[in-house]
Parts: C-alpha cells; sequence; structure tokens
C-alpha cells in the first residue's frame, strides 16, 4: 500500500476487525481493549494511515443530496427504479441527481466523479455493460461515500446491493414454455461482463435440465447489443435459417424479444403455435405487440425504494456505527399473454 491511499477500511482488513472498530480504536473509545487500540496503532503508523480529510468533511457537512447513475433513461425499467428511489429519498429530506452511463464505461467513470465532486452524500449506481474495472468506484467508496448497487452490481466492492431473483425469472418463463410444448427453446442472451446475463442463463439451463431438455450451446445467442431489436431480429433469423431451428425463444429482455418476433413474422410464423416468445422487464409496450407479449416482471418501483432505504441508512449512521453490507434479492412474476400460449 502506497502512503496516503491506506484507509480505515485497508487496517480492518489486515487486523480481521470491522471498519467500525478501527475507527473508535484511532479515537481512543472506552469500549475498545487496550489490546486491539496497541495493533491498530502499530499498524496504522506502520502502513502511515493518515485521516481523509475529504471524507471527514463530507460527513461534517451534509448536502443532503443523493447521486443515482444508471446505464439507460429510456429503459423503462430504470425509469421506475428512479421513481422509487426518488419517492424514498424526497420523504426523507434528499433531492436527487440522476446520471446515465448510456452503457458506457467512460461515461461512468466521468459521472460518479461529477457526483463525487457535487458532494452528494452517497451514491445509487448500476453498471453499465462496458463496466468490467471499478477502481473509479472502489476509490469514492474508500474515501466514505456511502454507496449501494442496484440491479447491476459486482462483488468486488463489499457494499450492499438490490437485485431481483434473475436466475428465478427466468426459470419460470422457461418452465412455462416447456409445459406450452415448445421443444428447441433458444436464448437470446446479454453481455457475459453482466451479472444479470450469466443469472438469466443459468436459469434457462436450469429448466432444460428439470425437464430432460438437452442444452445446445448453438441455441444460445449474445445479444451484446443488448436492448437493439435490430440487432436480436438479426440473431434470431440466424437461428431461424438453420438447419434445425428453434421453435421459441427465451430473450434477455423485452427489447431482444420483440426483434425475435419481428424475425419470426418476417419468416411467416405463426406466433405462437409455431413459434413462441418470452420477453424480460415487462415494458409497458409488451402488452401492445401483435399478440401480447408473455414476459417476466420486475418490481423495478420496490427496487428503488430498497435501495434508498438501505442508502439512506448509511448515510445518517453515526461515525463508529458499523452498518454490514446487505443484498437484497427481490421475487420475479411471469406475466402471461398470447405469445407462447399454445392454442
Amino acid at each position: 500500500m502506497k502512503s496516503g491511499q491506506v484507509t480505515i477500511k485497508d487496517i480492518a482488513r489486515e487486523l480481521g476487525i470491522s471498519p467500525s472498530t478501527v475507527s473508535r480504536a484511532l479515537k481512543d473509545h472506552p469500549d475498545i481493549s487496550a489490546e486491539t487500540k496497541k495493533a491498530v496503532t502499530e499498524l496504522a503508523d506502520k502502513l502511515k494511515y493518515t485521516p481523509n480529510s475529504i471524507a471527514l468533511s463530507l460527513r461534517q457537512s451534509k448536502s443532503n443530496t443523493i447521486g443515482v447513475i444508471i446505464p439507460e433513461i429510456i429503459h423503462f425499467f430504470f425509469s421506475t427504479v428512479i421513481s422509487g428511489i426518488e419517492d424514498i429519498a424526497y420523504d426523507a429530506g434528499y433531492s436527487v441527481i440522476v446520471s446515465q452511463s448510456n452503457e458506457s464505461y467512460e461515461r461512468e467513470v466521468i459521472d460518479s466523479k461529477a457526483l463525487f465532486n457535487n458532494r452528494v452524500d452517497g451514491m445509487l449506481i448500476s453498471l453499465s455493460r462496458e463496466t468490467t474495472q471499478y477502481d473509479h468506484l472502489r476509490s469514492i467508496y474508500d474515501r466514505g461515500i456511502p454507496m449501494v448497487f442496484f440491479d447491476r452490481g459486482t462483488d468486488a466492492i463489499d457494499c450492499s446491493k438490490v437485485i431481483v431473483d434473475d436466475f428465478g425469472g427466468s426459470f419460470e418463463a422457461t418452465e412455462h414454455l416447456i409445459k406450452q410444448g415448445y421443444k428447441r427453446i433458444a436464448h437470446l442472451s446479454g453481455p457475459p461482463s453482466l451479472r444479470i446475463s450469466e443469472d438469466r442463463l443459468q436459469g434457462y439451463k436450469a429448466a432444460l435440465e428439470k425437464y430432460g431438455h438437452t442444452y445446445d450451446e448453438t441455441l444460445v445467442m449474445r445479444d451484446h447489443a443488448s436492448e437493439d431489436e435490430q440487432f436480436a431480429k438479426e440473431l434470431t433469423s440466424k437461428l431461424l435459417t438453420g438447419k434445425n431451428p428453434p421453435d421459441a425463444i427465451f430473450a434477455i429482455n423485452d427489447m431482444a424479444a420483440l426483434g425475435a418476433m419481428m424475425a419470426a413474422k418476417e419468416k411467416g410464423l405463426n406466433i405462437p403455435d409455431e413459434f413462441g416468445i418470452v420477453g424480460f422487464s415487462n415494458w409497458r409496450f409488451t402488452s401492445l405487440t401483435e399478440p401480447p407479449m408473455t414476459t417476466v416482471n420486475q418490481p423495478g418501483f420496490e427496487m428503488g425504494q430498497e435501495a434508498a432505504r438501505l442508502l439512506i441508512k448509511q448515510i445518517e449512521a453515526k461515525e463508529d456505527e458499523e452498518v454490514p453490507s446487505e443484498t437484497v434479492k427481490l421475487k420475479t412474476n411471469l406475466i402471461i399473454r398470447s405469445s407462447s400460449l399454445k392454442s
């Protein structure tokens, strides 16, 4: 560790104790044993630890503002999350600043720095699909800014997360298609960098295994654009023109499912009798497609509420109070419509 970069969390990690214990030991708190105080102070001296003045000033002068970084504002799911965040934040006396990374790692870095420089009290973050490095967020977190991930997070930073049961939702979607009698079910997956892509893929695989369907990797297509229905349409067209085409698709999200629907119609397939489709997220348009689209509903508003509650709990904790990180997993539910109901 370099001088000036050492934090209370680094000392806590080295000694196997909590950050709050380190903080109280450095302040000579009477509840901390002499042995622990000695170990902490000796290690702090060895590592040349100095208190982070920026973090201290932020603790002492609240802005009553929460920063939010989302991948895309246009995404209906994320707009409902923002509504949930605002519902809790405003009632608690906080204003909300929203930035969108536009699915760009570089934009996410810029946005996080801008929010930090604007002295937000904490940050709620959903990672971009390009993000595979987390130093920009770790440096902010280590400076004492509370942080909570929602929907898309990482285990590289030990902070709270609010997610949905992506595995369970995908399992239920695939199981539904199997019970409707579809035999070769394809999956439009997402970028492998996103945990939600992998969890939904695993849910799909688990349902196939449970019902004795052989997993065929040629039926899994990676949709790196994720929200581009035209790209999803092209991927589906490739599947449908192959030697042994699928008779159904479970897509990672509703935009990908819409692309699959466009490809199937262009091929002249009857939906759902010849080709079944299930999406994920329950965008508003899914009830307006022809036929209406079966989809997995995500509780976006509730996710925003839970994320805001967790963050405010951390912001308002006393300096020597340890607030353990939590992972809140919200249930999904399958909304069955005509795109997957065989007559």
